[in-house]
């Protein structure tokens, strides 16, 4: 018998739980058993990780193959366990030495030619390894930085399976050919999901470019209204506004972040961590330090407001502008029918 194992991490919501990702080889017909509580997109990891591995060059064990994620009462979701998963397996076939592997924490997606892709969540995963005692994570390339913010984590961003075997190997690391100059990253491909409504009322580029665009100063007159929104920043109330379509209600709100002092540390983490889950972190900026904003549609669902979904539960507005703005702009017969009630 063959064992090795390595570890991921599972979110449920935008908590983090460490998940042991063990693999187990025995003599017998070859199959591939994964057991823990997997949804659909991480029982189909069997395909991805086989494709992977075979293409980065290593062998596929002809064995009868399981692979356990502990806890098992844990329900585990989504694409980022692949990299674990195929390291646990490498190392039960003792490709890699299994001693490396126990104390690393791998968070990533394969793609069938062995190409690490980014998932959502990265910030939130690494904060819970990093609170389970855990110091070395394995992350994507293009999610280092994003990785690199929890303090006290080593941080491994790799581009390819061919790398990270080669790394943990202790072999010559190949290059890999960057991608053409001008071209979207194919890694980061369906990272973000468009039309949701979790982005709406949100900047393309996420919150972090929002205030950027929108200075109280650019608004004339409003006297009483512009007293009104530094009241509501200085003190952290809410505020109502009301009045005509075209009165300057909804420019008053996008330029209240713009009032709002810089979040901290600590507070940035926590906004970030949401937008991580979301996938609406700004890129090239893995860390959200001003107060996000957010303005769902009138007509937006309750799940798109206070999150939700089927299997892994998705931020909704509410959460999105955690330590930020949230602007609800009814119409006057909305207000009637629903509000005021």
């Amino acid at each position: 018998m063959a064992f090795a194992r390595t570890c991921s991490v599972a979110l449920v919501g935008v908590e983090g739980v460490v998940v042991e990702v063990q693999a187990d080889l025995e003599p017998g017909v070859a199959a591939f058993t994964l057991v823990g509580l997997p949804d659909k997109s991480l029982t189909e990891s069997r395909d991805r990780v086989r494709a992977a591995v075979v293409n980065s060059g290593a062998e596929w064990p002809q064995k009868k193959l399981t692979v356990g994620l502990s806890p098992a009462s844990v329900p585990k979701a989504g694409s980022g366990f692949d990299l674990a998963v195929a390291c646990a397996v490498l190392g039960a076939a003792e490709r890699i030495d299994p001693r490396v592997l126990a104390d690393i924490v791998m968070i990533g997606e394969l793609g069938l030619d062995g190409r690490v892709r980014p998932v959502r969540g990265i910030l939130p995963a690494v904060l819970a390894a990093a609170d389970a005692g855990y110091e070395q994570v394995v992350v994507p390339e293009c999610a280092a930085a994003e990785a690199a913010l929890v303090p006290g984590v080593s941080v491994l961003g790799v581009r390819s399976l061919r790398q990270l075997i080669a790394v943990l190997a202790e072999e010559p690391v190949p290059e890999e050919e960057p991608d053409e100059l001008g071209r979207p990253d194919p890694l980061l491909a369906g990272l973000r999901v468009p039309g949701t409504g979790a982005a709406t009322g949100m900047h393309s580029l996420g919150a972090a470019q929002h205030d950027f665009d929108h200075d109280l100063a650019d608004v004339v007159g409003q006297t009483s209204a512009r007293t009104a929104v530094e009241v509501a920043a200085a003190g952290g109330h809410h505020l109502f506004l009301e009045g005509p379509p075209g009165a300057g209600k909804t420019m008053l709100a996008e330029r209240l972040p713009a009032v709002l002092p810089t979040l901290t540390r600590e507070e940035s983490l926590e906004v970030t961590a949401v937008h991580s889950v979301a996938g609406l972190l700004p890129p090239g900026k893995p860390l959200i330090d001003i107060a996000p904003y957010c303005a769902p549609h009138h007509s937006a669902t309750m799940q798109s407001l206070v999150g939700g979904g089927p299997g892994i539960a998705r931020p909704g507005a509410v959460s999105l502008a955690h330590r930020g703005v949230l602007f609800l702009d009814f119409s006057d017969r909305y207000f009637r029918d629903h509000v005021a009630r």
